[in-house]
């Protein structure tokens, strides 16, 4: 067993980082790979979520929070400087799936030298007090297996609630939801006070006490640097990945203003809009039909979509309207 060191705050880098280990890296029969890594704040969706339906857009947006997209399933998580996220790099064992105890209880030993009472539950959770603390989830490819999750140390549980926090009534999809649960953090339940840099050091010295052997890092090569960064710019910092590989959703949005109603519904492919339709008992001189085939093949990201209607007259389709509120319908 090997360690590899990222000091990485950047969400989209990391999460590039981990996906280059994983899949490029020698691993052996007898030897595991392990990484400890923290986030700035981001929050993480499952391979095969639709991601505007688990976040809360404008909230983000308005605090600079990052939403990346991983190759694990699974629900999404938010994580800060505060939490804490391990990965573990290994062979398959021929089940194509990997025993989540195995390293569970490791973690759970390191609580337990901090004094904090913690217990695995169910197949892959850790619990404090009946709060969870940790999600996991895990990727098997090409007789590997990646075991990944996040330790909440000391998160803003705040942002947490208002980050995840999304209206779901607007989209109708098939991807895979969230599942809320009562969360905690670790470190009000410590009987001796460390910050998370001197946990993740005792998490490291247990797992690889555990293993009977002592710590030692791997190193990685000047092409392993360079092969990351691409992966980074070319994947994981796009508005392809973390958005535009949503499932196919369906989004309706109805609102009543002074000159009258607007009810829009149109279906989302590939992260463009297609197929859009808008009703209503507005009056206008021009046929809404031409705004509606303005937006067709258009990215769902609200800047495209203003760029594709800004010479439009918005006020001669519906009256006395403001483009802001035009997005606030589409959005």
């Amino acid at each position: 067993m090997k360690y590899i060191v990222n000091n990485s705050n950047n969400p989209h880098y990391n999460l590039a980082f981990e996906e280059y280990c994983f899949k490029h890296l020698e691993i052996n029969p007898d030897e595991d790979y392990v990484i400890l890594w923290i986030n700035g704040p981001a929050i993480i969706v499952g391979k095969n979520q639709n991601t505007l339906e688990e976040i809360n857009k404008d909230y983000t947006d308005e605090n600079n929070i990052k939403i990346v997209r991983r190759i694990t399933g699974g629900g999404a998580v938010y994580h800060d400087l505060g939490n804490l996220n391990f990965s573990i790099l290994t062979l398959d064992t021929g089940e194509g799936k990997i025993d989540f105890q195995k390293y569970n209880i490791p973690i759970v030993r390191a609580l337990q030298k901090l004094g904090v009472n913690c217990e695995l539950s169910g197949r892959n959770d850790m619990t404090i007090d009946g709060k969870k603390f940790s999600g996991i989830a895990q990727s098997v490819w090409k007789k590997r297996v990646l075991n990944h999750g996040t330790l909440l140390f000391d998160t803003d549980l705040e942002v947490l609630s208002k980050g995840l926090n999304v209206k779901q009534d607007k989209i109708a999809s098939k991807g895979v939801k969230s599942v809320k649960s009562r969360v905690t953090n670790i470190r009000p339940y410590m009987k001796e006070d460390v910050d998370i840099h001197g946990f993740k050091d005792v998490l490291l010295n247990t797992i690889f006490s555990m293993a009977d052997t002592e710590p030692t890092e791997y190193k990685l090569s000047d092409e392993d640097i360079k092969n990351i960064d691409e992966l980074y710019n070319e994947k994981y910092n796009t508005w392809e990945w973390n958005y535009g590989s949503s499932p196919k959703f369906e989004y309706k949005n109805y609102k009543r203003f002074p000159f009258g109603s607007i009810d829009v519904r149109f279906n989302v492919i590939d992260g463009a809009i297609g197929e859009t339709n808008i009703y209503g008992d507005f009056f206008g001189s021009k046929d809404v039909s031409i705004l509606a085939e303005k937006l067709n093949g258009t990215n769902y990201e609200r800047q495209a979509v203003k760029a594709a209607i800004k010479d439009e007259p918005l006020d001669k389709y519906f009256g006395n309207i403001r483009e802001e509120e035009f997005l606030d319908l589409i959005f």
